[in-house]
């Protein structure tokens, strides 16, 4: 266990490093940079700006600065476009918002999923299973963005029981949760029957049932847990879907988090704000695969972590 957390924080390493030099690289090679906007500034002031952030420097000498300031120091620097805040002031704000949303759309995605599947499992054939299977597909075949208009469109202006947009109440949190988890909640749904329905027809399921067992507790104590290991690997992807979705769920629900923040750095070339985001990702998307990892021998004892 302790050879495997050590090699797995080795390749973060490396990984954060392959992120940072690529970002860095396609960043630069698209044309303009964060003070070519619309609005002129005299030369003198452009050339003050670029010194500020270092761009009056060669590219290689720009990403030495950046890279060590980034990986010795923690710090991300201070945004090109947002004056006087910091790419760490930045995250502090957005990060708590969006891990908010995030946590409770992925919450959701879970237990509604499996709840669906283990029920369309349960009553494989019938009615419910067929009408359950039709709305997975449904939700897996719309986007966030798709389901985030038609909520809005029901929800908001037919029958007003949530508000628009914005942040800070319980009901402001309803509907971007759903809209972001409802995609994700389909896939657990079919992932989970699936699996439970292949758990179900093993030997040991036939020996439980025949020492007179309910059939609930051979499905929930007996099939469940042998067929979480599909949907737990869903979590790593799921948390992958969750944070880019949400880029485009804040915007719609205009929610003050990260996504926000983000797409600003896109439209205005803030190469430090973009690169904060980006690496901040790559961390919790390899986190979340870690801990993923770490789950499978739990659940399975005999899957070995190598």
């Amino acid at each position: 266990m302790i050879a495997f957390i050590i090699r797995r924080l080795f390749w973060l390493v490396i990984t954060m490093w392959a992120v940072f030099t690529v970002s860095f690289i396609l960043m630069r090679s698209v044309p303009g940079g964060p003070f070519d906007g619309d609005r002129q500034v005299a030369p003198e002031i452009k050339r003050n700006m670029e010194r500020r952030y270092n761009l009056d420097k060669e590219l290689h000498e720009q990403y030495f600065i950046e890279l060590e300031r980034t990986f010795r120091y923690g710090d991300l620097g201070l945004c090109m476009r947002l004056t006087d805040r910091s790419v760490n002031y930045v995250i502090a704000q957005g990060l708590p918002i969006s891990a908010a949303l995030g946590v409770l759309a992925l919450a959701f995605a879970m237990t509604f999923g499996l709840l669906t599947g283990v029920v369309s499992a349960a009553r494989r054939g019938s009615a419910l299973d067929v009408g359950l299977r039709l709305v997975a597909t449904i939700g897996i075949a719309l986007p966030s963005f798709v389901v985030a208009t038609i909520c809005i469109m029901l929800f908001v202006f037919m029958i007003p029981l949530f508000p628009a947009a914005g942040w800070g109440s319980a009901s402001q949190l309803v509907l971007p949760a759903f809209c972001l988890g409802a995609p994700y909640a389909a896939e657990v749904a079919r992932i989970s029957r699936t699996s439970l329905l292949d758990a179900l027809s093993q030997d040991y399921i036939r020996t439980a049932r025949a020492k007179g067992l309910s059939s609930s507790r051979v499905i929930l104590v007996h099939g469940l847990r042998n067929s979480l290991l599909p949907v737990v690997s869903f979590l790593g992807p799921a948390v992958a879907g969750i944070l880019t979705g949400s880029l485009v769920v804040e915007t719609v629900f205009a929610i003050p988090g990260l996504g926000i923040y983000f797409v600003k750095a896109a439209e205005l070339r803030d190469f430090t704000l973009a690169m904060g985001v980006v690496l901040l990702y790559t961390l919790v998307l390899y986190t979340m695969n870690f801990l993923v990892d770490l789950s499978y021998a739990y659940l399975d004892p005999r899957v070995e972590l190598e």
